[in-house]
C-alpha cells in the first residue's frame, strides 16, 4: 500500500463527487430528502450529510500531499456506504437509491482505494 495517490485522477474524481453531494445536501434535493425518509435517517439529524461530505472532500484533496490522509479518508467512504447500504436494506428499501446511488458510489470508493493506493 501506498501513502500518496498514484494515479491522482481518481481521488480528484471523488473528491468532486463528495463536494457536489454535499452541496446537494445543504437543503437536500427531493431525490435524496427521499432516500433519508426511505431508510428511515431522522430529519433532526439531516445537517450532518453535508459536513460530513465536505470533510470527505476536504481530506481526498489534503491527501494528495498529505501521507496516509487520502487513503485514510477513502477507506472511511468505503465504510460509510457499506453503513448506507446496510440501512437501506433494514428499510427493505431495494430500489434505485439501493442499487444505483449507495452501491454505485460504494463501487467508485474502493475502485479509487485499489487504483490509486493498492496497486
Amino acid at each position: 500500500m501506498v501513502l500518496l495517490p498514484d494515479p491522482v485522477w481518481p481521488v480528484v474524481v471523488l473528491a468532486v463527487i463528495s463536494l457536489v453531494d454535499g452541496v446537494l445536501c445543504l437543503r437536500p434535493v427531493p431525490f435524496i430528502a427521499q432516500c433519508f425518509d426511505d431508510v428511515g435517517f431522522p430529519r433532526r439529524c439531516w445537517w450532518v450529510a453535508s459536513p460530513i461530505k465536505f470533510a470527505a472532500a476536504a481530506g481526498l484533496v489534503a491527501g494528495i500531499w498529505v501521507p496516509g490522509l487520502g487513503v485514510l479518508t477513502v477507506a472511511c467512504l468505503v465504510l460509510y456506504f457499506v453503513v448506507a447500504i446496510a440501512m437501506h436494506v433494514r428499510a427493505r428499501d431495494f430500489g434505485r437509491n439501493l442499487f444505483l446511488n449507495a452501491t454505485g458510489m460504494l463501487v467508485v470508493c474502493v475502485a479509487t482505494l485499489v487504483f490509486s493506493f493498492l496497486v
